[in-house]
């Protein structure tokens, strides 16, 4: 069988002496193809959420807006980002509250002045923030809100809580639905103190929430924690004074306009770091996806510098902090260095207000962006056993064909519906070979209407030319052999031929 690079690049590959029973009346032996088994359930992609598009962003902070105003303008996005330290150079500001639902079991502002006297190296705390270019040490500025949180920072809706709230329950989200009273902290320092000073941030806000009995919201993020959540999530996930960040930050991916995805991170400017984006991929690759913007994100915060303009050479072996150095999953932890290419990100509606840097994919080979892609990953991950299969056509895989088949007006349904975040189909097509005969492959499908099938071929063909793996395909529904279906969840359905391949080639062994 394949080892474990297989999920995050290609799917498995099997070729079956058989011949599609719809491509011929012959009743004449059927002609050589090839056939393949759907991928291996792919890694989780490491995102806190998965949405259809992001919720609207609030009002800008005042310290933010006059942040923002002394910054040089953003540069043309596809800019190749400059080389050195992608840390900003100007202070770096953060804003948490804490929610009450009702009320607080201990004066808020009273709280923060004690724990503040008691924490070495502390922040000051200010009557009202300072103009950016004034901040020269670690501040904070508190606003204990009793009067109009309900209209100008009303805690997050039923829906919002249920993909964003960590460790909340039902009765809890009804009750934080009436609160009206938060204290909202603004954090501000130095960038060169980013770590350090985000740290003593993470763990006073945790000390303020745990005596008053209240509810943290990270508004760089939009998510909202119980306390317990929030040390577990926020506070204990450091080690040597970095942080693993996939722990502080959140992953968006939706599906764009043009059927594929889109993932972009928020939370790396409370670090003084850009955020980053992916863009124009499959569901299916959302795995290796996901761990590569989150090992880029944490070589960031570790220090990393750009050796050339729009260049990064992402070796997450070297990554001193995280889940992606556990050396027992080999997927996460990579072959090679990942060649990703930098650029200025292009801003879209709901992103976090902060540069964006793009990861492309124009370093490695191929004759458009998903074949690139594919390279990159099979580079940086390894590729599946290539090795072929011959199994002979028999009743048991045209009986399965045909149960398949069944399920495929339904599919088309729930496709012309729409499917959930994250959730994708694969359906198995022929295409010819050199031969005459049949290769049949996967086809990720983003498009469907009546017989005709759009979607990405997650197969490197063997004996069709002029065809690669994610190339854009069109097939007939009338011709499908089989198909699977993966849900957000991870649970899958289908591939009924692969269950008969699978039983035959075991039984080989």
């Amino acid at each position: 069988m394949a080892d474990s690079h297989s999920r995050a690049a290609h799917h498995i590959r099997w070729a079956l002496v058989t011949q599609h029973p719809r491509q011929s009346a012959n009743p004449s032996p059927p002609r050589l193809g090839t056939m393949r088994l759907p991928p291996k359930s792919l890694r989780p992609l490491l995102l806190a959420a998965l949405l259809l598009c992001a919720p609207a962003l609030a009002p800008l902070p005042a310290f933010a807006q006059a942040q923002q105003a002394a910054v040089p303008a953003a540069p043309k996005p596809g800019t190749p980002v400059p080389a050195g330290s992608p840390l900003q150079a100007g202070p770096v500001h953060a804003q948490f509250a804490i929610y009450y639902a009702p009320r607080p079991k201990a004066d808020p502002m009273a709280t923060l002045r004690s724990r503040l006297a008691k924490l070495g190296d502390a922040p000051r705390l200010l009557a009202s923030l300072p103009k950016p270019s004034e901040v020269s040490t670690p501040v904070l500025f508190a606003n204990w809100n009793t009067t109009t949180v309900q209209q100008t920072y009303r805690a997050p809706e039923m829906e919002m809580l249920q993909r964003f709230g960590h460790g909340i329950t039902r009765e809890q989200a009804e009750a934080l639905q009436g609160s009206s009273q938060a204290l909202i902290i603004d954090f501000a320092h130095p960038s060169k103190l980013a770590l350090s000073a985000m740290r003593k941030a993470l763990e006073l806000t945790l000390q303020v929430a745990r005596d008053t009995n209240g509810f943290v919201w990270d508004e760089e993020t939009r998510e909202l924690f119980t306390p317990d959540e929030w040390q577990k999530r926020r506070v204990d996930s450091w080690a040597g004074g970095i942080p693993d960040i996939a722990s502080q930050i959140v992953i968006h991916a939706y599906q764009a306009d043009n059927k594929l995805a889109r993932a972009i991170t928020l939370g790396m400017g409370k670090f003084g770091l850009p955020d980053v984006v992916v863009s124009q991929f499959s569901w299916s690759m959302n795995g290796p996806m996901g761990t590569l913007v989150n090992g880029f994100a944490q070589a960031m915060v570790e220090g990393a510098q750009i050796a050339r303009p729009g260049q990064f050479d992402l070796d997450l072996r070297t990554l001193k902090q995280g889940g992606l150095r556990d050396p027992k999953d080999k997927e996460a932890k990579g072959t090679t260095p990942a060649r990703l290419s930098l650029v200025a990100g292009t801003w879209e509606s709901g992103d976090p207000r902060n540069r964006l840097y793009e990861i492309g994919f124009d370093r490695y080979p191929g004759p458009d962006r998903s074949a690139q892609q594919v390279a990159l990953l099979k580079s940086t991950f390894g590729a599946a056993d290539d090795s072929v299969s011959r199994i002979k056509h028999n009743e048991e895989i045209l009986a399965a064909g045909k149960l398949a088949r069944a399920q495929l007006p339904a599919l088309r349904d729930a496709f012309a519906k729409g499917l959930a975040p994250g959730e994708y189909i694969l359906v198995k097509a022929p295409f010819i070979t050199r031969s005459g005969g049949n290769e049949w492959m996967w086809v990720e499908v983003t498009g469907w209407k009546g017989d005709a099938i759009d979607g990405m071929l997650k197969n490197e063909p063997v004996e069709v030319a002029d065809l690669h793996a994610g190339q854009m395909v069109e097939v007939s529904q009338a011709k499908v052999f089989d198909y699977m279906r993966r849900y957000a969840d991870g649970r899958e359905e289908g591939n009924e031929t692969g269950k008969v391949i699978q039983r035959g080639v075991a039984g080989k062994r």
